[in-house]
């Protein structure tokens, strides 16, 4: 399974560059992206969330349709707007309602290199929103109350270097005991060979 970026893991602000070519390592990418973000429960997952800065990005939506995004363009969104609570894989467990526009137009490649057009709305012109940002280094949190930004970037910076802590720890102790072996091994063998 691919790891999942989180915030505070710069890849995520890079601006994502164009694919060059849809190749079977492209396909073989976009298959394991949908397979981590299933897992995951997400309805969208975009290249730089897996360590990939380039313009990519997969979704299945409310209508249960797998597609694939390669080097997309929005070229149009509505004027309506509408309100909605997101959230993100690389931001576990935070939510934020957001305001985009309700419909979208983008052109992109798909999984064949084939390209198309694809009228959106609802979920589906959300999270394409949602995504597309995510290829110029944007995050939902980015789109709502900067207290909020700020305050969640906070969080997660305080939860990555407990994780940090608690790695050193985990191998300051297997270090001990494994110490603890080969001394225990030593004095036995100092005992069979005086």
């Amino acid at each position: 399974m691919i790891k999942i970026y989180k915030l505070g893991e710069e890849v995520l602000r890079e601006k994502a560059e164009p694919v060059a070519e849809v190749t079977d390592e492209i396909r073989k990418l976009t298959d394991d992206m949908f397979e981590a973000m299933i897992a995951a429960d997400g309805v969208g997952l975009a290249g730089p969330q897996v360590g990939r800065p380039i313009r990519l990005f997969v979704v299945i939506a409310d209508d249960n349709v797998r597609r694939v995004f390669i080097n997309p363009q929005i070229i149009a969104t509505s004027e309506e707007l509408s309100d909605y609570d997101e959230g993100c894989l690389s931001i576990p467990g935070v939510w934020e309602s957001i305001k985009r526009p309700a419909k979208v137009t983008v052109q992109a490649l798909n999984e064949n290199g084939r390209p198309f057009t694809l009228e959106a709305d609802g979920l589906l012109a959300r999270v394409i929103q949602h995504e597309y940002d995510h290829l110029d280094g944007i995050l939902f949190i980015d789109r709502g109350d900067s207290e909020f930004a700020e305050k969640t970037k906070e969080q997660f910076k305080k939860r990555e270097e407990r994780a940090v802590k608690k790695h050193a720890e985990k191998e300051a102790k297997e270090r001990s005991i494994a110490a603890k072996i080969a001394a225990k091994g030593a004095k036995k063998t100092a005992k069979e060979n005086p």
